[in-house]
């Protein structure tokens, strides 16, 4: 009952924002918000499954460093707010490509459409990932199924209420949120007995000489390290993921049009730093809730590991379906019945919000950004009607690519698609607000797919450190170094 309760206020909130909608203007950009409203949207569309659910998940696997999704995300709110939003807002554009398209041409708006779109469906798949885990740990249903109604969930969430909805919502889910959170925090904190209690059981569970095999752990160092350390999967690493979502929440059109929906600018200014105060406190709940479920918990894959070697489950020692259940499952089963239905409504309409805003900015993409620069004057359907359209069909996807990357760390997912749209539009955005006329049209369109095609390949050959660092370099190289006159006339 809480869960449902929690669902149909949410819902309710979202469909009473979205009835003075009228055209694609109010849906995509809403342009009268204040700065609790700005702060909403953001916050509505970072802290979903990625920060909730995925940072739960990386910290029953690798402790501390989990935190570093939120800290990155808190970081990127700043930056778009108190660096990136007053120019934006003087550009008059509403999109992000837009601006590319304005210094560039239409040729480059296109091609980074399509690169931006990519990173943020990957993080769409993701949120279909967490709703999935959620609705399959509380109704125990097949994760096809889960993953089919969380994205339905999705799509009611934002198709009849655009980024107003998300801003209203998100004022709701700020308050929940926190609630949650703090509540979810101290409630571990108060089972564990503190820092040392949580290490205590994490020592105790990996006292399976089979689960430390299974996770690649020699020590009780190496335990120690992995669990205790903010760089516990290497410096580079940790660091790269950081710097991903500094620089994806800036090249992010979800993240952009909350700043746009801003009445003025000292208010998308305001609304960042909000955001960026509640991110790491909800993060660091979140890992603290992954930590203590690691020293009570064994996934089914550890347990069946663990059989086979002949070892017997230790005493107090339960068993998830997988580490992405870690949250909702310490919710389900730590928690009174009441509060428990009102934490996991909560989380799960987070997911829903992040979800609904990232399927909103794609859809804004493809309807501004590619519809009209491939299909001018050919469609007969209002551009509301294309954004509607599209939110449906990239949700319909999502489904099918969620269940392939099933086994995938969620916040994996959001290294990933964050890296990915920051090196996308990154440079060409920057150097269009900041450097007009200092770069050519031609050395931007060749510089993206160059700076996208370097992170694949990076990230396929598995180099040292993170592949944001690679392809950020490379794209760079590409744009700055001068041109010969042979390279010129191959060009």
């Amino acid at each position: 009952m809480g869960v449902l309760l929690t669902v149909s206020v949410l819902l309710g909130v979202s469909w009473w924002s979205g009835r003075k909608v009228q055209d694609a203007s109010s849906f995509i950009t809403g342009g009268t918000s204040g700065t609790w409203l700005v702060g909403g949207a953001l916050l509505g569309t970072m802290a979903g499954g990625q920060s909730t659910i995925g940072t739960a998940q990386l910290a029953f696997c690798y402790g501390l460093s989990a935190w570093w999704f939120t800290l990155g995300a808190a970081i990127g709110s700043l930056l778009l707010g108190y660096v990136y939003a007053g120019p934006l807002r003087r550009s008059g554009c509403s999109t992000l490509l837009e601006v590319v398209r304005r210094e560039y041409g239409r040729k480059a708006e296109t091609v980074g459409s399509v690169l931006c779109m990519v990173g943020i469906f990957i993080s769409i798949v993701s949120q279909v990932l967490s709703s999935g885990a959620m609705i399959s740990s509380f109704f125990g249903m097949p994760m096809l199924w889960a993953s089919v109604v969380g994205a339905v969930l999705i799509m009611l969430f934002v198709l009849f209420g655009g980024i107003r909805s998300a801003g209203f919502s998100g004022i709701i889910k700020l308050v929940l949120l926190y609630f949650s959170s703090l509540a979810a925090g101290m409630i571990v904190w108060h089972l564990a007995g503190g820092f040392s209690g949580l290490r205590d059981g994490v020592d105790a569970a990996y006292q399976s000489s089979a689960l430390c095999q299974f996770n690649g752990l020699n020590d009780i160092e190496s335990i120690h390290h992995r669990y205790g350390s903010l760089v516990a999967r290497g410096a580079m690493k940790d660091l790269g993921g950081c710097l991903s979502l500094v620089l994806g929440v800036v090249a992010t059109q979800t993240y952009a049009q909350c700043i746009w929906s801003a009445s003025t600018t000292p208010k998308a200014r305001r609304g960042a730093l909000i955001c960026a105060i509640c991110l790491p406190i909800i993060g660091a709940a979140c890992t603290l809730v992954g930590i203590y479920m690691r020293g009570h918990y064994v996934t089914a894959d550890e347990w069946a590991a663990m059989r086979q070697a002949g070892e017997a489950l230790p005493a107090g020692i339960g068993v998830i379906e997988n580490s992405a259940q870690a949250f909702p499952a310490f919710i389900l089963r730590h928690l009174p019945a009441w509060l428990g239905g009102i934490m996991l409504g909560t989380l799960l309409i987070n997911i829903l919000g992040c979800g609904s805003g990232l399927s909103l900015g794609v859809a804004t993409i493809l309807v501004r950004d590619v519809y009209s620069n491939l299909w001018r004057g050919v469609s007969r359907l209002s551009q509301l009607q294309q954004v509607r359209l599209s939110i449906a069909a990239v949700l319909t996807v999502a489904v099918v690519v969620a269940l392939l990357c099933n086994n995938t760390f969620i916040n994996d997912l959001g290294f990933l698609s964050l890296g990915l749209r920051a090196v996308s539009i990154l440079f060409p955005l920057s150097f269009a607000l900041w450097l007009p006329g200092r770069f050519g049209p031609r050395r931007i369109l060749l510089a993206m797919p160059i700076g996208v095609a370097a992170m694949l390949l990076a990230k396929f050959l598995s180099l040292p450190g993170d592949a944001v660092y690679y392809a950020l370099a490379i794209e760079l190289l590409a744009i700055v170094l001068p041109v010969t006159k042979r390279q010129k006339s191959r060009i």
